[in-house]
């Protein structure tokens, strides 16, 4: 399959993992081999109940046996993806209470971006230094990192960059800015959390000149923090949220939420402001359902915080410098970009699944599924400090 896979499907770095996937249940991975890999990374914060979670395979099931696509989005009444809507209005503030389904995160960013711009009149977009909000051209416009946008300019433009948790940045804030777009929690650059009630402050300036405050939780939200949404950890609303990822328990979703007053704006002048063929899919939207609902139902989010602490109190090492993040959003900073790349790799082969930052080199990420068991972050760590004791080693013989 390999040499298959690299010939026939485009390929997005010159050295994929290329595991053969046979099977995934829980929080395991299973190779053509057999051989199983504790995932310590769930696609990418993507699985939140882990994989081929029950009850959203029956949800699935459930809902192709009825119908899957049946027209554009926003046409016609279809009762999950607006079980869905109103589950999640009913979980947020009251200011966020319409929701724009659509089929991944990126495309919520592009929304939420036309979105700000429709409802200000404005074009001006400030976004932070470092940051990353997906990979078509108009999310890649707001993403801070020159290397990653080098090679595809021009982007859009009108966009401005300032310093996250940088408080003198914040008059860069003016009457000119339609939206402020920030990852809740900076995912790329290294995991880094507001800090000295930046958002608080980022949001009432925006008030007073007239902006919009955009949060991206792609990554942080739907529980990955130990709230729905990480905003809720920082003592503020922002005016419209993006979400993906985790939302479809694995399927692939995003979606963009704001005021119904707000949103309403897309209706008309032009119609039709913001459209998509299969957002809002019956089958994609029965697995949210259900991937919330289990969310809600259980005491998932309530052990988010006990399991963070027991793997910061198990990645206690002399090459490890910091763990950063919040619940079960975390990584592990080592001492170089190599160290890091060697930790993922000989964990790979020991059967521990850990992934690379974007612009971080030095990190390990670590963003299990939530429902990881304690059994399997006392497995998993133990892996990690085998291998870091392993390097550790390495490096005093080279010294």
């Amino acid at each position: 399959m390999k040499k298959d896979f690299l010939k026939y499907q485009a390929q997005t770095s010159p050295n994929p993992l290329a595991i053969e996937i046979s099977s995934a249940k829980g929080s395991y991975i299973y190779d053509s081999n057999g051989k199983a890999y504790l995932d310590f990374v769930a696609g990418v914060s993507a699985n939140t109940l882990g994989h081929n979670h029950p009850k959203i395979s029956e949800a699935i099931k459930n809902q192709v046996d009825k119908y899957a696509h049946v027209m554009v989005y926003g046409e016609f009444i279809q009762q999950q993806p607006l079980d869905l809507c109103k589950l999640l209005a009913a979980n947020l503030p009251e200011k966020l209470s319409t929701t724009y389904l659509t089929n991944s995160g990126t495309e919520a960013t592009e929304g939420s971006l036309k979105l700000a711009k429709r409802f200000t009149g404005r074009s001006e977009i400030i976004a932070a230094k470092n940051s990353y909000h997906g990979n078509t051209q108009g999310s890649m416009s707001v993403c801070g990192a020159e290397q990653q946008n080098s090679a595809y300019r021009p982007l859009v433009p009108g966009i401005k960059f300032i310093e996250f948790n940088n408080l003198e940045d914040i008059s860069k804030i003016t009457t000119k800015t339609a939206a402020v777009i920030f990852e809740t929690i900076q995912g790329g650059a290294g995991f880094i959390e507001p800090a000295n009630n930046y958002f608080k402050l980022v949001k009432e300036k925006c008030e007073e000149v007239g902006a919009l405050f955009i949060l991206d939780e792609i990554q942080t939200g739907i529980g990955r923090t130990g709230k729905l949404f990480g905003f809720q950890n920082y003592n503020v609303t922002p005016d419209i949220v993006v979400t993906g990822k985790g939302l479809g328990g694995g399927m692939p979703i995003g979606a963009f939420i704001s005021s119904n007053k707000i949103m309403s704006c897309l209706q008309q002048h032009p119609k039709l402001g913001h459209i998509t063929t299969f957002g809002g899919h019956p089958v994609i939207a029965a697995a949210a359902l259900a991937n919330l609902t289990e969310l809600f139902n259980s005491n998932i989010l309530s052990e988010i915080a006990s399991k963070e602490a027991l793997f910061r109190k198990l990645l206690v090492h002399p090459l490890i410098s910091e763990i950063r993040g919040k619940g079960l959003m975390l990584i592990a900073l080592t001492e170089s970009s190599e160290i890091a790349s060697k930790v993922i790799l000989r964990c790979l082969e020991k059967g521990l699944i850990l992934y690379w930052l974007l612009f971080e080199g030095k990190a390990v990420r670590i963003t299990p599924p939530l429902t990881i068991s304690e059994d399997e972050i006392y497995k998993g760590c133990n892996i990690i400090i085998e291998t870091l004791n392993e390097v550790f080693e390495e490096i005093q013989q080279n010294s």
